[in-house]
């Protein structure tokens, strides 16, 4: 992977063999963005001598390296809208005798009308997110515009002539007489005789809706019929309604908001959201941050690859002059991480769902740097931190230029987090075993910190108020919970030093909310009168048959000495 800025690039695949910008008026994405925008091409990496010989220009260097690698962005690129915008100005309707429209388009046929469609060019901005392994939904801002595309062609009926009268058609108008937006079954938009409408539109709500777009056709011929006698002229009209349906998901991020002071005075903020959120900027100058999982790149809708310009007699086939970009997210992370690494944010917790890999979902011609295993899709995060600025604390959006309304609970968003106190004192110990005692007691006040769910197994007498507090305490491998007397024991029977630790629950869910201690204990049979009289005891009667034999060898050498004189 390469990184050049706030880009990051990863090794892919991109064609050279990419459409050209569009010549239009409005902004344009320069060269080098314009490299960024093509995913979904094969790669043909070509070197700098076959990219001339091929399209007679040089190229430069981000253009060369998007020629052989998929390039993706830290935060959604703007790139994938402009491209929009400016392709969508050279998307071009056909004759009154010729319709034009994408492969996947749904026409619908009257008695003159034909051909006929309404189909969405692209909805800007939006984000499609690669969630798991079979859903890609399409968010969009709750504010934007709706790129539509509208064509159909009228087939006059050929003229006749018999010996007693002669019957000749013309079309004297056709038009498109009205254009709506609507948000299931509400009009948000509506416009009239455009083929091309980019309509602005305003959604109401968040989360699963329905935007159709919608077109209502109007043709009118005349008839003419020729007798000997004279002629007579009738006017005949056709109305057609056609449309196109897109299910999406509303945008409008949310984000409940709770803080926290610990007593070293860090400052700690939880914060829920319920769609996808992009990162959280904790400070004024953006030094602090905590980031989501995604990462974003851009690919063109290959629906709108080619187009077909039919005719009473032909169809014909040919390659898009208007190609829509969107921008896609993908997880690149199993779970939020905080930065700086160094000196920067904790994240104490994370609340969400696993969600497996989306990684068959990309495209076949895409690589980047999805992840291959189950991630963490969070909806809520707490984060510790010594500088948290609540005036310029900031939700982002997957979706580019979105951030959260936040919001604070009505029953209040302050947390009190206090100093807890844990001691440890050992009650009996003997040659075998120790029995500790725990007591765990608020620091500030020193009251006695319950973790014991007394109602755990009869839920229904449980007193109405009673708040049950989660956590425990840690005793080496043993988890332990004190009782309404801050008190909890704990029999060793292993010797060694072990570590006595508390374990609060959330400062979320807690008020008075409090930080762990830690303490340790060591203890050994050695350390009591009567470990070291069963030591003795052991190492005596352990002793006894090195004992006799060294007494019966000391015996069997004697009897077995020969006295020096003797030999002489």
């Amino acid at each position: 992977m390469l990184c050049l800025g706030g880009v990051i690039l990863s090794a892919g695949v991109v064609s050279a063999d990419q459409p050209s910008p569009p010549e239009t008026e409005t902004d344009e994405p320069d060269d080098n963005e314009t490299a960024t925008l093509w995913s979904k091409s094969p790669n043909e990496c070509p070197s700098d001598e076959e990219y001339y010989e091929q399209f007679g220009e040089h190229r430069s260097a981000l253009e060369g390296l998007s020629d052989c690698t998929d390039i993706s962005f830290a935060e959604p690129p703007e790139t994938a809208s402009i491209w929009t915008q400016s392709d969508f100005e050279s998307l071009s309707p056909g004759s009154a005798s010729t319709a034009v429209y994408p492969d996947h388009a749904t026409t619908a046929d009257g008695r003159w009308i034909s051909d006929a469609h309404a189909t969405v060019f692209a909805i800007q901005p939006a984000t499609i997110v690669h969630q798991d392994s079979d859903e890609t939904p399409l968010y969009v801002a709750p504010q934007g515009d709706l790129y539509g595309f509208i064509d159909y062609r009228v087939d006059v009926p050929e003229g006749e002539s018999t010996d007693t009268r002669t019957v000749s058609w013309s079309l004297v108008e056709h038009e498109i007489s009205d254009t709506r937006v609507k948000q299931d079954e509400t009009l948000i938009h509506n416009t009239s005789d455009e083929h091309t409408p980019q309509l602005e539109y305003e959604l109401n709500g968040s989360g699963s809706t329905t935007l159709t777009l919608e077109a209502d056709i109007e043709v009118e011929l005349e008839r003419t019929v020729t007798r000997q006698n004279g002629s007579t002229t009738d006017t005949l009209t056709e109305n057609l309604t056609v449309s196109d349906q897109h299910e999406l998901e509303i945008y409008n991020l949310t984000a409940s908001i709770y803080h926290a002071a610990y007593p070293d005075g860090d400052n700690g903020v939880a914060i829920y959201q319920s769609q996808p959120w992009h990162g959280y900027e904790l400070t004024e100058d953006g030094d602090a941050v905590v980031r989501g999982v995604w990462r974003y790149y851009t690919a063109r809708d290959t629906n709108w690859d080619t187009l077909i310009q039919a005719s009473t007699t032909e169809s014909e086939r040919q390659n898009s002059t208007a190609v829509p970009v969107y921008v896609r997210a993908f997880p690149s992370e199993t779970g939020p991480r905080a930065d700086p690494i160094r000196d920067g944010p904790d994240i104490e917790e994370v609340w969400g769902s696993d969600s497996s890999s989306p990684n068959q979902t990309i495209h076949e011609h895409v690589e980047v740097d999805v992840v291959d295993e189950p991630y963490v899709r969070s909806y809520g995060v707490a984060v510790r931190h010594d500088d948290i600025d609540r005036d310029h604390l900031e939700v982002q959006g997957i979706v580019r230029g979105e951030t959260a309304e936040l919001v604070e609970p009505a029953n209040g968003s302050e947390r009190q987090i206090r100093a807890s106190n844990l001691s440890v004192e050992i009650l009996e110990q003997n040659e075998s075993a120790a029995t500790i005692a725990i007591e765990l007691r608020d620091a500030e006040t020193g009251t006695p910190i319950e973790l014991q769910n007394r109602f755990e197994d009869h839920r229904r007498f449980a007193p109405i108020g009673t708040q049950v507090r989660d956590g425990y305490i840690s005793v080496g491998e043993t988890r332990v919970e004190t009782n309404s007397s801050g008190i909890a024991t704990v029999t060793l029977t292993q010797p060694g030093a072990y570590s006595v630790a508390y374990h609060p629950g959330t400062w979320r869910t807690h008020d008075p909310a409090y930080v762990g201690d830690v303490e340790r204990v060591s203890w050994h049979p050695l350390a009591t009168a009567n470990g070291w009289f069963s030591l003795l005891v052991q190492v005596f009667w352990l002793s006894l048959p090195f004992v006799a034999v060294l007494y019966a060898g000391l015996k069997l050498g004697s009897f077995l000495h020969i006295p020096d004189g003797y030999n002489s």
